[in-house]
């Protein structure tokens, strides 16, 4: 997450701004990670010269929606939820832009690494279904085929184990790194049993009910992975109250 604060050096409201800051990171459980812009230092980039002192860039965006205004040069001012103007942003505010980006942040990491899971066990479970060519009756019968797909016939049986290796450690790769981001722990367990059950079905057994037993729980694993794990951030005392308050005055 790219958080930014801007301020002028003259300007009396950066250091509760800072302050407030900081609290907002404590209580909604983001990292708290943030760079500062000084309008008037040279090395500040010229995106960040049209918005008023003390501003807070989320990604690129002010947390109170307002655009930037060229040759603004004054302190800025904030109305909180019952109109009140404010020398500083509201504490609900600044913990509700972080929380509303840190969960859309998470859902787009997950989504990827929900498909590149996915993606990564297909050659695993191909390698699996690929039957071993041992039997020397079955011979014929599998050149014939491959001739009538236009391919040449090629004894793959020496590379299977090694190519079933690799693939299934790439897709436990994959299912490790997805659930490292998201939490997935059991898709990566299952995926570990499937990886064992497949190699002891196709190779130490030789017992083809087991290895698409095998195959079945990769499956499953990976649909493990693909659900959305439901566990939201720390919640934002600010913004719990904040919310109260304002049901009260409906009420």
């Amino acid at each position: 997450m790219n958080v930014e604060l801007i301020y002028d050096a003259d300007c009396p409201n950066v250091a509760a701004t800072r302050s407030l800051l900081i609290e907002a990171f404590t209580q909604t459980g983001v990292s708290a990670r943030w760079q500062e812009w000084e309008r008037g230092s040279p090395e500040s980039p010229d995106r960040v010269r049209d918005f008023g002192s003390p501003t807070i860039l989320v990604d690129g965006k002010d947390i109170a929606g307002i655009s930037p205004a060229a040759g603004t040069r004054a302190c800025r001012v904030y109305s909180d939820g019952g109109g009140i103007l404010r020398a500083a942003p509201p504490l609900d505010l600044i913990c509700a832009a972080l929380l509303k980006d840190a969960s859309a942040r998470k859902h787009g990491v997950a989504g990827r690494g929900r498909w590149q899971a996915t993606v990564a066990s297909l050659p695993a479970i191909g390698t699996a279904l690929l039957p071993k060519l041992t039997c020397p009756l079955c011979l014929p019968a599998y050149a014939a085929l491959l001739s009538a797909l236009g391919l040449e016939f090629f004894d793959y049986t020496p590379y299977l184990l090694p190519l079933t290796l690799a693939f299934l450690a790439v897709a436990l790769g994959a299912l490790a790194i997805h659930a490292r981001r998201t939490g997935h722990w059991i898709a990566l367990m299952t995926g570990v049993a499937a990886a064992a059950i497949v190699l002891l079905g196709k190779f130490t057994f030789e017992l083809d009910w087991l290895n698409t037993a095998g195959i079945g729980l990769l499956v499953i694993a990976i649909l493990i992975s693909m659900r959305r794990k439901t566990s939201p951030l720390f919640p934002c005392p600010a913004c719990v109250e904040s919310g109260s308050q304002a049901k009260a005055g409906v009420h």
